[in-house]
């Protein structure tokens, strides 16, 4: 890329497979930052993460310049679902009722009362259990909370969507490619800004 002419536009969005190891921000002098994968862009001091992930979860993240999108995205106003890919202690199964959750949310140790949210079995044992959790809030370590909450700590995250963009599985972790003209017309649409 170094050398090349860069097209211009107003705005860029890329969606970036976030590894593990690394923080989202743009400076850090603690830990290494998601901007290292996006120094061969000519204009990554432009750049900033949309959002959070922790540092030892992996998977989607929306990098861009475009800071109105970015905040409709990460405000709590537009409910934006996020789903997670998560690999839990124990067998979930042994949660009572989860649909209720979807109603209700559900308190946490702190008193914070969560929004509803979604919980999927995709398998499970009495070692782990493997789940896609759906929720529409960006708190501090939400998802981590929730599972601590319900008696299954996290022991893999891995965040696989945002609204209706999917991360591109033909992605490695710390890869990342430009998002198409459709998706984001798709974001942009969920939080009128079409």
């Amino acid at each position: 890329m170094e050398g090349e002419p860069i097209e211009y536009k107003e705005n860029y969005y890329f969606m970036f497979n976030k590894p593990s190891g690394y923080i989202t921000a743009t400076y850090s002098e603690e830990l290494p930052t998601i901007m290292e994968f996006f120094q061969d862009f000519p204009l990554w001091e432009k750049l900033f993460p949309v959002g959070r992930l922790d540092v030892d979860t992996e998977g989607l993240l929306i990098v861009t310049t475009d800071g109105q999108l970015a905040h409709r995205i990460a405000h709590p106003k537009w409910e934006i679902e996020k789903e997670y890919y998560a690999v839990v202690q124990g067998n979930i199964n042994d949660v009572k009722d989860l649909e209720r959750f979807e109603k209700e949310g559900i308190e946490l140790e702190d008193g914070y009362k969560t929004k509803p949210f979604r919980i999927k079995v995709l398998s499970a044992d009495d070692k782990k259990s493997e789940i896609l959790i759906t929720v529409t809030e960006g708190k501090y370590h939400i998802v981590k909370r929730i599972m601590e909450k319900l008696g299954h700590p996290v022991l893999y995250l891995k965040r696989i969507k945002i609204g209706n963009l999917k991360l591109d599985e033909s992605l490695e972790p710390g890869e990342y490619r430009e998002l198409t003209e459709e998706e984001i017309k798709e974001l942009k649409k969920l939080v009128n800004l079409d």
